[in-house]
């Protein structure tokens, strides 16, 4: 339900905040005042097309804003796709500039113009000059039908549900079947390769995390090698000329110890040169190479080159090569058994076809039954909204197969007898079209709580009773939601729940539009007008006071 609207510098109007409520909102003024400039705001705001002529004279940017209380399912997955909450409702808000760039924010979230037009048409429907009726689009008349067969016939529920879960099996059988097939036709001439490369795979036999390791123990080897070569480069540097460092180091302290005298001045030097000589020999001790493996780096390198050949051939990591041999050699066991398979899937896919088929036949029926009813219900409301003369019908055509079954749906009407039926969009304008799908929409009232409907001028070329018939459907059809009329007839306007005036005033040579509620005498001045116009008379209040009774 749309709870505010809120308009800055859109042509006429400087600033303007507006508060609806549930049930039958009704706009009425004299022509001129700024009706149509509504229309303009709030379709902006929902997405429609952008226009700088909208820009009030003076001014560089507009905006307009609609804040909604209910988020209908069709719009919770777009949503979702763009992770926008919406558990306080939704706040859609759009900019216009006069260099002609236009800006779209849902809930604060920046979004294209494309994004708030889809959440939009799941948020409003408009009738009239700005139309964008969800009932006018083809594709939409299946989805209406089944959701009116939902409340309507008891189990129908149970069918759509059925039907879908035919479908998904059917079809995912199908599939199967088309790519066994497809794999089949190519058998012939790849079976033979596909053959030799499983058996290369299974001879070669890969294991996950096999390249890794063969590659370490590679660097391994290699490292040990050229520690080897360091080791023998730094024996010989300890014994050079075949006498070791060790010795002569040993040999001239020994020599120092012959230094006769009460005390030899070189005892302290002796002492370490005794250990610099036993740390060398313990150093060359540990020098000594242990044994390697290196007989083995032709093999590990030999193992690790063909799994990475292997890798770059079917284009996968080497870990991929095991799984890579378990889907080729299931390919290899189907088309080794490809006879065997096929009947079997053939036979699977012709027993789900003929169950699918049967629930389809199935709700064929039912969409003729609720196609009939929706029809009769249709046309009973008709004469009293001055279309007594239009007819209606449902054109259920066949489709391809889905999970909505094998119907395609279209609503035709013909608006004089002797005239052909026609798609509903083609065959109705004006204030018949707006009358049309008041119609439908008080016949569907059980699918309509979700979204809020606009009528503009709806009363176009009416008056009377027919004026008052639509208004008692108006009013009926927003009971459990929300309905926005811009009207020029009394009878319309007596049914409002709230009524707004919209007037035009003049200041300081600046023409502004404003929009304010009204109720009580105000109402009946308002209603009075717009029965006996600018002069206000007795018999035009107490018509309004019928009226708004009424």
């Amino acid at each position: 339900m749309l709870t505010n609207l809120n308009i800055s510098n859109i042509v006429l109007i400087e600033k303007l905040n507006l508060e609806f409520g549930p049930g039958l909102n009704v706009l009425t003024g004299e022509t001129g005042a700024g009706k149509s400039i509504l229309m303009d705001a709030l379709s902006l705001a929902l997405g429609a097309r952008s226009d700088v002529g909208l820009i009030r004279h003076g001014c560089e940017t507009a905006a307009v804003s609609a804040n909604f209380d209910i988020v209908p399912d069709a719009a919770k997955s777009i949503l979702a796709e763009f992770d926008i909450e919406f558990t306080d409702g939704l706040i859609l808000r759009r900019t216009l500039s006069a260099d002609g760039k236009s800006k779209a924010w849902i809930n604060d979230v920046p979004v294209s113009i494309k994004t708030l037009k889809q959440i939009g048409d799941t948020l409003i429907e408009i009738h009239g000059q700005f139309a964008n009726h969800t009932l006018l689009n083809q594709s939409s008349h299946r989805k209406t039908l089944d959701a009116f067969l939902l409340n309507n016939i008891n189990n129908f529920s149970a069918l759509f549900t059925k039907i879908k879960e035919d479908y998904q099996l059917y079809n995912s059988a199908k599939n199967r079947l088309q790519e066994l097939q497809e794999m089949l036709e190519r058998s012939a001439t790849e079976r033979d390769f596909l053959a030799h490369n499983v058996n290369e795979l299974q001879n070669l036999n890969p294991q996950i995390g096999e390249e890794e390791e063969l590659s370490n123990r590679r660097n391994a080897i290699i490292n040990q090698e050229k520690n080897i070569a360091i080791l023998s480069d730094a024996i010989q540097a300890l014994a050079p000329r075949g006498n070791s460092l060790e010795s002569q180091i040993f040999n001239v302290a020994h020599i120092l110890q012959r230094i006769k005298g009460d005390q030899n001045p070189y005892s302290e030097q002796i002492d370490k040169l005794y250990e610099i000589a036993e740390s060398i020999s313990q150093i060359a001790e540990s020098l000594e190479p242990e044994s390697t493996d290196t007989d083995t780096v032709d093999s590990i390198e030999e193992r690790l080159f063909a799994i990475r050949a292997a890798a770059r051939k079917h284009r996968v990591t080497a870990d991929e090569l095991p799984s890579l041999l378990e889907q080729m050699s299931a390919q290899l066991n189907t088309i080794d058994n490809s006879d065997a398979e096929l009947k079997k899937l053939t036979d699977t896919t012709n027993i789900l076809r003929i169950e699918f088929e049967k629930s389809a036949t199935a709700l064929h029926e039912l969409r003729t039954q609720g196609a009939n009813i929706l029809r009769e219900r249709l046309l009973s409301e008709l004469p009293d909204l001055k279309l007594g003369n239009a007819d209606f019908m449902l054109d259920i055509s066949p489709s391809a197969p889905s999970a909505s079954g094998t119907d395609d749906v279209t609503f035709m009407i013909k608006t004089n007898p002797g005239s052909p039926f026609a798609p509903l969009h083609r065959a109705a304008s004006g204030g018949e079209l707006a009358r049309l799908m008041l119609a439908m929409r008080v016949v569907l009232a059980d699918n309509n709580n979700d979204i809020a409907f606009v009528f503009d001028e709806i009363d176009t070329g009416i008056s009377g009773a027919t004026a008052s018939a639509v208004g008692a459907r108006l009013n009926k059809l927003a009971q459990s939601g929300q309905a926005l009329v811009i009207t020029h007839s009394a009878q319309v306007a007596g049914y409002a729940n709230r009524h707004f005036k919209i007037s035009k005033t003049v200041t300081d040579n600046k023409t502004t539009t404003r929009v304010h509620e009204i109720s009580e005498n105000e109402r009946i001045n308002e209603i009075a007008r717009i029965i006996s116009g600018a002069e206000i008379t007795p018999e035009s209040i107490t018509m309004a006071q019928t009226l708004i009774k009424g």
